[in-house]
This record gives structure tokens, sequence and C-alpha cells, in this order.
């Protein structure tokens, strides 16, 4: 991974479409490396795919909700359970493991309050849990796909 690897990458976290031609000329590189080089990043994984970020108000699923879930079961039973669940509710967006006193945290996006209780409702229907706790977002300071790459 060297300097212009970086810029690439860089690149196309901000935009995938970019045409090949238009991020060589950025990076300093003939269309042929750029795209060679685009091809190893993907090859080495740093690349895993290409998506479409989608406006959540025009596609009316404004409202985030932060979702903390404290269980007192802690086997693998229970987390591919619970993994089959999250995996079943595609308001459920981003999922995590935790230490500490949540055991994990959830970011949905849903169009409103009732929508949120439905999931909430299918969860506890499905598993048991200890604690759940809710936050809703009333305001998005900072949100970004891309990763800072000084550390590769």
């Amino acid at each position: 991974m060297d300097i212009r690897d970086r810029r690439i990458l860089e690149e196309l976290q901000e935009d995938a479409t970019v045409a090949v031609a238009d991020l060589a000329d950025t990076v300093g590189l003939s269309v042929s490396a750029c795209w060679r080089r685009i091809k190893a990043l993907e090859d080495a994984g740093f690349i895993t795919r290409r998506v479409a970020l989608i406006d959540r108000r025009k596609s009316n699923v404004p409202m985030t909700v932060f979702v903390a879930i404290r269980t007192s079961r802690h086997s693998m039973e229970w987390l591919d359970s619970f993994r089959k669940v999250i995996a079943e509710i595609p308001e459920i967006v981003e999922a995590y493991r935790l230490t500490g006193d949540m055991d994990y945290l959830l970011r949905l996006v849903v169009p409103n309050v009732d929508v949120y209780d439905a999931v909430y409702k299918k969860m506890i229907s499905r598993l048991d849990f200890t604690d759940i706790t809710s936050s809703i977002s009333m305001e998005e300071l900072k949100f970004t796909t891309s990763i800072p790459l000084k550390y590769t």
C-alpha cells in the first residue's frame, strides 16, 4: 500500500462512480495502471464492495434509533439466534457486540416511533433480553462511510 493506493481509496470512498480515466488523472497514473491498482485493491480485500448511498429522508426513514441491549444469556446458541433475528429486520442497519455494561448496540432507521415499536415487539417476541434501552437521535452531527487510511 503506497501513497497512490491510499489516494485511490480516498477518492473511491468519496465517489465510487468516478471514471477510471478521471481517477487516474487525479492520482497521477495512466488509466491502465490505475485500473490494475484498483483490481489489486479489490483482490487484496481493501475494496469489499461498491454501493449507492440512499437519502434516508427521501426514502421515508428519517428517524435513527440507537438500541442498547443487555442479555443474561451468553451462549453461542443465543448469539446465533440473535444474529438470525437482526438479519431478518431490514430496519436494523448496524449491529455491534460490545464490552462493558451493554452487550449489543443496534442502529435502526425507521419512519416513525410506531415502526420502531413494531421492530421492538418483533425482537422481544423471538428472544429474551435483560434490558433494552432506546435513544432516538435528534440530530445527525456527522455521518460518513469513509474510513481513515493513514494507518495502512
